[in-house]
Formats: structure tokens, C-alpha cells, sequence
């Protein structure tokens, strides 16, 4: 009955000293929070905006009318979280003092694609497109097409003449003053 004892108490060192002596493993596992992005809502829309300006033009009064407005119609776009956006479509109308039109187009960012880059083209929207100053033969628009919800964006000119012809540019100038003036079309930058 001894030798069973000193069996047992010999069977439990031995255990205690194998489980001391064992070497832990050792995790190279970081345990962090997980931060969850946020889940894409339903697309977003930009306000609806109007302007109405009277201008003397070319020796006569004329009324320019810009509207934007969000187009459930055009293709939407995603930004990198998968958050959809509607794109917009901007009119604009030119109307003589006796409530003649003399202009009107709508636009969309398609108009500007060739001004673009990829990813202006795939993740942007038409932003705005407003009137900036009548100059000689042309009534100057300020446009741009933007990343939503951010400050990135590709600045364009509009310009329209006296013939009703639209013609459209990037704006590589950094006008600050308004009072830098715009080069005149070349033929091939002609649109109808």
C-alpha cells in the first residue's frame, strides 16, 4: 500500500513537472477592435438649385436661367465605400428682353467626358454649371464635375456666342480676379 502511495504522489510530480515545464506557445495574433465601415444608404441627391440673372449683352438686356436638378434617368455612380450617388442634369436657358428664347440646353456630365479623366468619368457627377460674365461675343459659364461629398474636382468653361454655338474647355487658368480673359474657340472646340 506504500509502494501504490509513493506511485501515485511519484505519478503526480512527474504530471505537476511536465505541465511546468512545457512551453507555452506563444500567439503572434494581435487582438484589435474591428471597426465596421459604415454600410451604404440609399443613393444621395444634391439639392435642387436655380439662378436667374439679368444681363446686358451685346448692347441688350437678356435673361439667363441655369437649373440643376438630381436625374433618377442617368447611370448612378459609386464612391469607394459602394455609397451610390444620382447624377445631375443642369439646363440652361437664354431669353431676350421680349420673352423670346434665344437658347436652351440640357446638360449632362456625357457633355463633358472628353474633358475627363477615368476616374472623373466613372465616380463623378455634373456638380454645377453657372453663369460667370458676358464678354464680347460670349456669355462665360463656370462648370464642374466633382467627387461627391469631397473638394476634388475638374473646373470647365462653357462658353456660348452670340450664333448660339456652345463651346467647351477645361479651365487651366487659377482666375481669382473674374477679370482674366478666356481664349477665343478654335474651330475643332466648336459643338452644337
Amino acid at each position: 500500500m506504500k509502494t501504490n502511495r509513493v506511485c501515485i504522489f511519484m505519478g503526480c510530480c512527474l504530471l505537476i513537472l511536465l505541465i511546468a515545464c512545457s512551453e507555452k506557445k506563444k500567439s503572434d495574433d494581435i487582438i484589435t477592435e474591428r471597426v465596421e465601415q459604415p454600410k451604404p444608404q440609399g443613393p444621395e441627391r444634391m439639392q435642387e438649385y436655380s439662378d436667374n440673372r439679368d444681363v446686358d449683352w451685346i448692347g441688350k438686356q437678356y435673361k439667363v436661367i441655369v437649373h440643376r436638378q438630381p436625374a433618377e434617368s442617368l447611370p448612378m455612380v459609386k464612391d469607394e465605400t459602394g455609397q451610390e450617388f444620382v447624377d445631375n442634369v443642369i439646363s440652361v436657358r437664354v431669353v431676350r428682353a421680349d420673352g423670346s428664347q434665344f437658347f436652351e440646353r440640357e446638360f449632362t456630365k456625357s457633355d463633358f467626358l472628353q474633358y475627363l479623366d477615368d476616374d472623373f468619368s466613372k465616380t463623378g457627377v455634373l456638380e454645377g454649371l453657372v453663369f460667370d460674365k458676358a464678354e464680347g461675343d460670349f456669355l462665360d459659364f463656370a462648370a464642374s464635375v466633382s467627387h461627391p461629398n469631397s473638394d476634388e474636382y475638374i473646373p470647365l468653361v462653357v462658353r456660348l456666342s452670340r450664333m448660339g454655338k456652345i463651346t467647351i474647355q477645361r479651365d487651366t487658368q487659377m482666375d481669382t480676379t473674374g477679370d482674366t480673359p478666356l481664349p477665343e474657340p478654335s474651330s475643332e472646340e466648336e459643338q452644337d
